[in-house]
């Protein structure tokens, strides 16, 4: 039995600044963010981080233009899938992960 390959995310954390359009050398633009997440209380001792942050980005218009919206500090819910992201640089070529977003909305209180 084959099993399905699955790539979706969903986060639920606190914007940690204003999101930031970037243009490619294409002209094409997109837009990203950190998030930041609330870890679980964690059995690991008090040396563990109590937050992830994570970066995001938004391809799709429609994203851009709701994320246009938000401010620092707006809890978000956003779901997408994670890629692995590589370019060059002085130091040879490096790599992030991030979560590129397909859907995204303000966290309802």
């Amino acid at each position: 039995m084959a099993v399905e390959a699955v790539n979706e995310v969903r986060l639920v954390g606190r914007l940690s600044g204003e999101p930031v359009v970037r243009v490619l050398p294409s002209g094409d633009e997109l837009t990203v963010w950190r998030l930041v997440v609330d870890r679980e209380a964690d059995k690991s001792g008090p040396r563990s981080p109590g937050v992830d942050t994570i970066d995001c980005v938004a391809h799709r218009p429609n994203v851009q233009r709701i994320a246009a919206r938000w401010s620092a500090g707006d809890t978000l819910e956003v779901q997408g899938a994670l890629r692995r992201r590589f370019w060059r640089g002085a130091g040879g070529t490096a790599s992030r992960c991030e979560v590129e977003v397909s859907v995204a909305k303000k966290a309802r209180a």
